[in-house]
């Protein structure tokens, strides 16, 4: 769980989170570019909880798999949450929903990675 793919998923999640503040700032509506670039984030973080999910049948499983596999579903399905609520809201609010998606998810995957590292998965 502790790899380079967590490490670029939070990287990528914080940089968009900080462009997306500064674009509300200046009070601009979320772009195409803005919400391409929160799919691909949710892509990311797809693949992450792909992984993750992979690894539980390496025999390795947290303790306490209920919780895991409920901030694998929160992570999943947060990114995509953020970029529809913005698509729905063409204001500069909508550009904070996406800051708001962006910086959730580095917290749910350093959640994650908290869970993991209990029993070593």
């Amino acid at each position: 769980m502790n790899g380079p793919l967590s490490v670029a998923t939070i990287v990528v999640a914080l940089l968009l989170a900080a462009w997306f503040f500064l674009r509300c700032a200046l009070d601009r509506a979320p772009s195409r570019f803005d919400l391409l670039a929160m799919a691909a984030l949710s892509v990311l973080a797809a693949v992450l909880v792909v992984v993750a999910v992979i690894g539980l049948f390496d025999g390795s499983r947290p303790s306490d798999t209920t919780t895991f596999a409920g901030y694998l579903v929160t992570t999943v399905a947060f990114a995509p949450a953020a970029l529809w609520l913005a698509k729905l809201e063409p204001t500069r609010w909508g550009t904070l929903i996406l800051g708001v998606g962006a910086v959730v998810l580095p917290v749910l995957v350093l959640r994650l990675q908290q869970i993991a590292s209990v029993t070593g998965a």
